[in-house]
């Protein structure tokens, strides 16, 4: 699929363009999503408020190319903004929800460091490293030059360096197994 050709038909209003944007992208808009809330009904409510607002808006996105940035950066504000409206809500059924899942330990200690980390560098992160994102799809999302997310990337990566340190120094080895 040509996105370029679909955006151009999309902003000229074709409903079945932008429903193909949107198919294409939809595993994209979850995993983003995913990177800042943790419950799978918030992703779909938020990628369901940025589909919406992004077909509203359609006219809006100046270059075709940016399709896949523009709209991880709807996603990530509406994200943000279900945040906020969540802020103080704790849901009843997390309450009792066991905090790690089996998964495997690695993983989960890498949540775990990714979840020591200040919130932007979590998410810089996870959207680089994990979801694949390249440099220049992320300054498009932050708004930011190209270098400013190699070098928040970078900070981002030696924090984590540090806090795996503190991990393996508190460490020791008995029996062939890290205690």
């Amino acid at each position: 699929m040509d996105i370029a050709k679909e955006v151009k038909k999309a902003r000229r209003g074709s409903k079945s363009s932008f429903e193909k944007l949107i198919m294409a992208h939809k595993l994209l808009m979850y995993r983003v999503a995913k990177t800042i809330l943790t419950n799978d009904e918030d992703c779909a409510d938020a990628i369901q408020e940025a589909i919406i607002k992004a077909y509203q808006k359609m006219d809006t996105l100046k270059e075709p190319a940016y399709f896949k940035s523009w709209l991880c950066r709807i996603v990530l504000n509406e994200c943000y903004q279900l945040l906020r409206k969540k802020k103080n809500v704790i849901n009843f059924d997390d309450l009792f929800e066991p905090q790690i899942t089996e998964q495997g330990y690695e993983e989960v200690e890498v949540e775990q460091m990714l979840g020591k980390l200040p919130e932007e560098q979590s998410q810089l992160l996870k959207l680089f490293h994990i979801e694949g994102m390249s440099i220049l799809e992320l300054a498009q999302i932050y708004e930011v030059p190209e270098n400013t997310v190699k070098t928040r990337l970078r900070r981002a990566r030696e924090k984590m360096r540090e806090l795996w340190d503190i991990k393996e120094e508190g460490s020791s080895w008995i029996n062939g197994k890290i205690k």
